[in-house]
């Protein structure tokens, strides 16, 4: 399910949270965490799981990066957050407030 808005943008100030017709879950099964949907499941690995964990339609971009930064300080994961948002975005995974 591609999100058919390719006019929202991504900014630090954007707020992003899990779309409505998605659940961000921990899934015993398959031992991680999961995006599950009407047509499927995405299986998500430990980063991808971080970020979607602080998209709660509260934290903007720019708090979610710096959590995460203060969490990993020895990793650099501005780039990664942001790839993973528009990417999870595309996807209508989740969607921009």
């Amino acid at each position: 399910m591609l999100n058919d808005d390719v006019n929202e943008k991504l900014t630090l100030e954007v707020v992003p949270e899990v779309a409505s017709t998605h659940r961000f879950q921990w899934e015993e099964v398959q031992d991680c965490h999961v995006i599950m949907y009407p047509e499927g499941m995405v299986k998500l690995g430990d980063s991808s799981a971080e970020i979607l964990k602080l998209c709660d339609g509260k934290n903007d971009v720019g708090t979610i990066i710096k959590l995460l930064n203060q969490q990993y300080p020895d990793a650099q994961v501005d780039n990664d957050v942001i790839k993973f948002l528009e990417v999870a975005h595309e996807n209508g995974w989740v969607k921009y407030k």
